[in-house]
């Protein structure tokens, strides 16, 4: 009997949707994370000898090109759901553990990983910017395991807080890097084109992404909150409830915001990431307490675990395709410097003065997971210049998102456990503990934001 290899990865991915959710539940009894098993399990099916098309982006330029297309979206979906979830009000004081993590984590690793890439690798200058760029962000969508909750839970995490809103943000603010090292394809000394990355590149772009996403986020918010606040009171009056009705209907607001926010930030050449998360945690601030935002929030994780599934079947396609075949000692040794020296070292750094207790700061600095926004920014940088030593890159940028895959997908749950059970002792009365919550700022403060439902 014959397989069409069609028809067989149809079987597959409707398989893999329907066991997804209640086998991430069997696997947090154990500490394990649903990537891990999907990502082994395609792995298994297309090494197999069932023809199966392999996925291979250093060898075939439409694979490259549709890796970026599909983790771009994956990871818009990704980052619209963590806006929605944000709760704390955005102030510089509220979010002041979360600044550092930008401006001073983020490019120590780059420059750390694009010097190994150079040093190590050999790579051209160009490349190692690529690689530094592509693997210093941490990934909104394998980190699920360690972010906040969705909306309304009306729990503090710290911890979770940082780590989530660090993944919005820089997944935007890696695009900077990226196109420095586009530029660099070719160039032999510093110029004009500079002066013109840090005008265009690092101010524009990102001024544009954050003001389009405030826009959006505002004109979203109105949309659903004022606009039909009529038909609100009518459902009120007629229903005698206290409060709007929503129905799954909403999705498709919550969906085309999404996208019309990306859209006009590329649109005006902003960071499209930028302003997705940007929106998304502006529209959340509007009607705080809303069960909308947790309609929206529900509505978005749902596609956004339909990607998913495709992308680690495809991410252990990968794997199987002989996309590791570059992998030498030493670019294994960058992936594993970036994971256990690197990113905690620079993460301890950056965190120094903030609130956290020590347990905390270890935890945010350890738990920055590497993942699709990383295959995304390779696949971007691919198909945008003649990159010298694109083997190596995607072999070691995959083998560092495996190691982090499996290493955190095992960590990440005990720790974070651990950390929130010494958040709980505080709250026993047992004030001498430390623990991750910061002095002030309770969540509380978001209650005079909010209007009742």
């Amino acid at each position: 009997m014959e397989f069409d290899p069609r028809i067989l990865m149809f079987v597959i991915f409707g398989l893999g949707l329907m066991l997804a959710v209640p086998l991430e539940k069997w696997l947090a009894r154990f500490w394990l994370s649903l990537p891990i098993v999907y990502v082994a399990a395609g792995y298994a099916l297309y090494s197999l000898p069932f023809d199966l098309p392999h996925i291979n982006p250093t060898f075939d330029g439409f694979d490259a090109l549709a890796l970026e297309y599909i983790t771009e979206f994956i990871v818009i979906a990704s980052l619209m759901a963590a806006g929605i979830a944000i709760d704390r009000p955005v102030s510089w004081k509220n979010w002041r553990q979360i600044w550092p993590l930008l401006v001073i984590a983020m490019p120590l690793t780059i420059a750390a990983v694009a010097f190994l890439g150079w040093w190590a690798l050999g790579l051209p200058v160009a490349s190692a910017l690529l690689l530094g760029a592509a693997m210093a962000p941490t990934d909104p969508v394998l980190a699920r395991s360690v972010q906040v909750g969705p909306p309304g839970e009306n729990e503090r995490h710290d911890v979770r807080f940082s780590l989530t809103v660090e993944a919005g943000l820089n997944d935007g603010l890696a695009f900077p890097f990226t196109y420095l090292a586009i530029a660099a394809v070719g160039m032999t000394s510093l110029g004009a084109w500079t002066l013109e990355w840090v005008a265009l590149d690092l101010v524009w772009r990102i001024a544009a992404g954050v003001a389009v996403g405030w826009a959006v986020g505002r004109a979203g918010a109105w949309y659903v909150f004022e606009r039909e606040a009529d038909a609100a009171v009518k459902d009120i009056e007629e229903d005698s409830e206290t409060q709007p009705k929503y129905s799954t209907s909403e999705g498709l607001i919550v969906l085309g915001t999404l996208l019309l926010g990306y859209g006009l930030a590329e649109l005006v050449e902003g960071y499209g990431f930028l302003a997705v998360f940007v929106g998304a945690v502006t529209a959340r601030q509007r009607e705080n307490r809303s069960r909308y935002h947790k309609l929206s929030h529900h509505f978005i994780d749902q596609i956004e675990q339909i990607v998913l599934v495709a992308v680690l079947f495809g991410f252990g396609a990968m794997l199987a395709s002989g996309v590791l075949d570059a992998l030498t000692w030493p670019a294994a040794l960058v992936g594993i410097a970036l994971v256990f020296v690197i990113r905690p070292v620079a993460g301890l750094m950056s965190e120094a003065l903030s609130d956290l207790p020590t347990i905390g700061k270890l935890a945010v600095a350890f738990l920055g997971v590497r993942g699709m926004g990383s295959i995304y920014y390779l696949a971007y940088g691919q198909n945008h210049a003649a990159f010298e030593g694109l083997d190596v890159l995607w072999a070691t940028a995959s083998f560092t998102i495996l190691l982090s895959i499996v290493c955190h997908g095992i960590i990440a749950g005990p720790f974070i456990a651990y950390v929130e059970k010494r958040r709980a002792h505080i709250h026993d009365g047992q004030e001498e503990e430390m623990d991750c919550l910061a002095p002030d700022e309770s969540r509380l403060a978001v209650e005079p934001h909010a209007k009742p439902e």
